[in-house]
């Protein structure tokens, strides 16, 4: 279906296209028309009146003007020299005779004769075809005056750009921006008065003191506040509707234009009341209103990138202007010497004397008077066109038609970030200015930044208010409460108001803008910006100083950090996530700049690609306690930096390719936790070089290239958390064994064949990792002496029976027994009383082979591997945790779409 506004009558775009004619370009069209009027009266003159009489000569002049050379002095007939043959005798050769003329003896036939002769040969070209010549040229004039607005390459730009005009003077938001501005103008007058009022100056010069009046009126009316379109909005209602086209735009500029004096006695709102930018001062828009709006900011974006693409217009139209001043000057070169050669009297020599009998006759054509009249006043015409065409072409030429910036436009405080345009689009408003400036200040509207911000704040608030973003708010499993903002053109102003709230996360919002009303979120303590460069303003930056402790920064380069970051001094964690590093040099691998201010910060995680560990971590090495490096897979060469950073206690470096353990861990005395999995460690020779690290816990060692256990791990006598999984270990060297305090050691993933019986002196041991191996048999002592075991993972190996000295564990509460030589389980796990909540992890038809009344105490909430109940709870091991056939083929499905 199509509207009412979208069927265009067929002259639309003629009555539209005269927006973009100047004065010059209407006034050539009217001579043109005046021209072609010229022509067509000589045409119809000379098709209805044209002809030539001529007469024959006397023969003595004919005589004279024979021996002479011809004369036009005056009528002169040639007769025949046969002297005539009768005379009259009662004629007295004295007397004069009675008819003062002489006779021709001539027929009528024979003098039509004579004058189609003459007319062919003795009249000039000019006088025959200068109407027709004249009505060609009109019309080639006519075809080249608006050649530019029919081009192909040119048209369909201009139609685009005068729909687009249409559309934006049409839009209630035009008129809302613009009585927006003109307020805050009044405003800001107002503002330099009452300064002027309180401060002492010197007296003003009459001319200076009248610049605020004169100021005030002329933005009055460039604001177009008093324009019909502000009808829609809630402005002054003069009683003209909107213009539905651009070809009736004219009258509403006018009327905006005219009423300014009126518009002028429209009271002001308070200070106090207008400076607030809320949508309550001002009338908002519904829905449909709205969307309407944000699509005319869109197409006018697109049209712009399009359009300033190239010149074809300006080109066009400079090629116009001086092909028609090449036309006028041509003509003007051949047809001014026609003057002369209109006359009205010709001398005609037909050498027709054998069929007339006369051989010299004079002609007078009718029109000649008429037709040098009217070839002057086409000339008269034609020279004001050409004039004209000067004009233009130095108006080209002298002016810059390809640069375009709203002078007049930025002197109103809210409409001073209108971009400068280029190339066609700025042809196109100089163009238009010479219609109506106002036409190009209600497009500036949907080319004004602070405009569309405007109009996305009232649409943020309108359709996310406090309800929304309450029912959107998750408390996670921490116990805090969490919003997450995704895609957002920026930040709804309802969510200053959410005081509870405590973890914001904001994911790809363009225009995130912090301001003072973030103190009003007085929970706040956490803030994730997933790839969202967010500003803060001073008031707001205050208020995050004091409160915020956790930040959390996803980027693609350093320079979107943001520099308000650096000054959080009450923050306690800080993650980066991104590109930190620069392909050339080791010296400019961080780019995060001075962390001087952030003295309470205690972890610090980077996610991206360093080369060295940054000098500037020393500023904060007094009270950093966890640093956490994920390189992704770019070798970390330089480690030297960790010697200063003597206070951690917790130390990560995944993913940087390490081959062997660093000697920065020496100075590293309070170390507890060290983690160097996915790495390239083949050997652990400079274990012995840790064992001055009495502190140390936890060593996670996993998924390396790890070949071999040497004894000197025996020195690490405080390990509770040795974790080697997915390495290429043969064996478990008894040194390990020694270490009476590890409470879990996790094995997974290597190619172990035995487990040594030496397992029983590590008594505290609560977790043990063996799958993923070649184990055939469990040693009987893991049994008897291991008595604190939880968790005991065995899936995954060649075990054929299970010892019944598994009645002794009496705390074990998860066993995974899947992917075994098992035949039998023995009926010693009903007195595991840790299984019956669901802790045995097997194939179910090896569960059938336990008696039925084992059966029954384990499975009361138990899930075997086919069907694992919906209560089963997630094993405690955090290196394999327990998943169900969908989860499992759903992290399947994720991975690879990864």
């Amino acid at each position: 279906m199509f509207s009412l506004s979208e069927l265009a009558p067929l002259n639309q775009h003629q009555g539209r296209c005269k927006l973009l004619k100047p004065w010059w370009e209407v006034f050539m069209d009217y001579l043109v028309v005046l021209m072609l009027m010229v022509s067509v009266l000589a045409c119809t003159e000379q098709l209805s009146r044209d002809r030539v009489v001529c007469i024959p000569m006397d023969p003595v002049t004919s005589a004279n003007t024979s021996n002479h050379g011809p004369s036009t002095s005056g009528p002169a007939l040639t007769p025949s020299s046969k002297p005539p043959t009768h005379v009259p005798r009662n004629v007295s050769p004295k007397l004069p005779p009675v008819g003062r003329g002489r006779r021709t003896h001539l027929a009528h036939q024979q003098y039509v004769y004579i004058s189609q002769v003459c007319y062919h040969e003795a009249l000039p070209l000019c006088s025959r075809f200068f109407p027709y010549m004249a009505m060609l040229q009109s019309l080639v004039l006519v075809a080249s005056g608006s050649f530019w607005l029919h081009f192909p390459h040119t048209s369909a730009r201009i139609e685009h750009f005068l729909a687009i005009l249409a559309k934006c003077c049409e839009s209630p938001w035009t008129s809302q921006a613009l009585s927006h501005a003109a307020r805050q103008d009044s405003i800001q007058e107002k503002e330099v008065v009452e300064e002027e009022r309180r401060a002492p100056q010197p007296p003003l010069s009459s001319a200076s003191s009248s610049h605020p009046v004169t100021l005030a009126r002329r933005t009055s009316r460039d604001s177009g506040t008093d324009s019909p379109l502000l009808e829609r909005s809630g402005g002054a209602s003069f009683g003209c509707p909107p213009s539905p086209c651009p070809s009736t735009l004219s009258c509403n500029s006018a009327l905006s234009s005219t009423s300014t004096s009126r518009g002028s006695k429209l009271p002001f709102p308070p200070s106090s009341h207008v400076m607030d930018d809320s949508p309550r001062q001002v009338m908002s828009l519904d829905k449909s209103d709205g969307e309407q709006a944000r699509a005319l900011f869109e197409r006018v974006r697109k049209f712009r990138s399009h359009s300033e693409s190239s010149d074809v217009i300006y080109k066009v139209y400079l090629a116009q202007t001086v092909l028609k001043l090449l036309m006028v000057t041509l003509i003007l070169s051949y047809s001014i010497p026609l003057l002369s050669s209109l006359s009205f009297t010709h001398t005609c020599h037909p050498e027709e004397t054998a069929l007339v009998g006369y051989d010299t006759f004079q002609c007078i054509h009718v029109l000649s008077s008429l037709l040098r009249k009217l070839l002057m006043a086409y000339l008269s015409l034609l020279g004001l066109y050409a004039m004209l065409n000067f004009y233009t072409l130095s108006w080209i030429l002298h002016s810059s038609l390809r640069q375009y910036s709203f002078h007049s436009l930025k002197e109103l405080c809210s409409l001073r970030d209108v971009p400068d345009l280029r190339k066609d689009l700025a042809f196109l408003l100089h163009m238009l200015d010479q219609y109506d400036p106002l036409l190009a200040q209600r497009l500036s509207v949907f080319l004004s930044p602070v405009s569309e911000s405007r109009l996305l704040g009232e649409s943020l608030e309108r359709r996310w208010g406090e309800e929304k973003l309450r029912a959107m708010t998750r408390v996670d499993a921490e116990g805090f409460s969490r919003l997450q903002l995704v895609a957002l053109p920026r930040l709804p102003p309802a969510l200053f108001t959410l005081s509870q709230l405590q973890v914001l996360q904001l994911e790809l919002i363009a225009d995130a803008r912090f301001t003072e009303q973030v103190s009003k979120m007085t929970s706040l303590r956490e803030l994730h910006l997933y790839h969202c460069t967010a500003a803060v303003d001073p008031g707001a930056l205050r208020v995050l100083q004091e409160h915020l402790e956790v930040l959390h920064l996803t980027f693609t380069q350093a320079s979107e950090i943001p520099n308000w970051v650096l000054s959080l001094r009450s923050l306690h964690q800080l993650h980066l996530s991104g590109r930190l590093s620069s392909d050339g040099g080791l010296g400019r691998g961080w780019a995060l700049g001075s962390l001087r201010q952030l003295r309470h910060l205690r972890v610090l995680v980077i996610r991206g690609m360093l080369q060295r560990i940054p000098g500037e971590l020393c500023e904060v090495a007094g009270s950093l306690a966890r640093l956490e490096i994920y390189n992704e897979g770019a070798r970390l060469l330089v480690l030297t930096g960790l010697k200063r950073m003597v206070g951690l206690t917790e130390l990560l470096l995944q993913d940087c390719r390490l081959e062997r353990l660093p000697s920065a861990l020496l100075a590293l005395a309070n170390l507890r936790t060290l983690d160097l999995q996915h790495n390239n460690l083949r050997t652990l020779e400079e274990l012995l070089s840790l064992a001055h690290l009495r502190r140390l816990s936890c060593l996670r060692l996993a998924y390396n290239r790890i070949l071999a256990l040497p004894a000197s791990v025996g020195v690490l006598r405080g390990l509770e958390l040795l974790d080697l999984s997915n390495n290429q270990l043969h064996s478990l060297p008894p040194a390990l064994f020694t270490l009476r305090g590890l409470r879990r050691l996790l094995v997974a993933g290597n190619l172990l064949e035995e487990l040594p019986a030496e397992v029983k002196a590590l008594q505290l041991l609560t977790e043990l990792d063996l799958s993923g191996n070649r184990l055939d048999s469990l040693p009987p002592q893991l049994f008897s002496s291991c008595l604190e075991l939880h968790i005991l993972n065995v899936a995954r190996n060649s075990l054929s029976s299970l010892p019944r000295g598994i009645s002794a564990l009496s705390r074990l509460s998860k066993l995974d027994l899947r992917s075994n030589s098992l035949e039998a389980l023995p009926a010693e796990l009903g007195c595991c009383t840790g299984l019956h909540r669901g802790g045995l992890l097997v194939e179910d038809w090896l569960f059938l082979s336990l008696p039925t009344q084992v059966r029954d105490l384990l499975s009361r909430s138990c899930a075997p591997c086919g069907a694992p109940s919906e209560g089963h709870s997630r094993p405690d091991s955090d290196s394999f945790p327990y998943f169900c056939p969908t989860q499992w083929s759903f992290s399947s499905a994720l991975e690879s779409q990864i």
